[in-house]
């Protein structure tokens, strides 16, 4: 499997282990999305950056339906925040915000 496979069928695996509730709609709901940073997140500096208030920003800011549980697509988007951080931080490149389609951390 390539690199790529990988990481799609990941995201796709991870997500449906944290948002099951045993057979309803598949979503997180904000203790889930805790969860799942928690877990997943194993860089001492971003778990750190990790507070409660952050995982209701973030919360706001991915649930672009404001039903108070993130879908598949509302998830990947947080994934795709992720990664442009890291690729930031890991690139010294980047860091505007607000541009583009409203996402934080879109640049032109």
């Amino acid at each position: 499997m390539s690199r790529l496979e990988q990481v799609i069928t990941s995201m796709v695996d991870i997500f449906l282990e944290y948002a099951d509730d045993e057979g309803k709609k598949k979503q997180l709901n904000k203790e889930e999305l805790k969860t799942f940073l928690d877990k997943e997140i194993q860089n001492e500096e971003l778990k750190q950056t990790i507070s409660a208030e952050a995982v209701e920003e973030a919360m706001e800011m991915i649930d672009k339906n404001h039903d108070g549980e993130i879908n598949f697509r509302e998830f990947c988007r947080c994934v795709c925040v992720l990664a442009k951080c890291h690729f930031q931080k890991k690139t010294g490149k980047g860091g505007k915000r607000g541009k583009g389609k409203g996402e934080p951390g879109d640049e032109d």
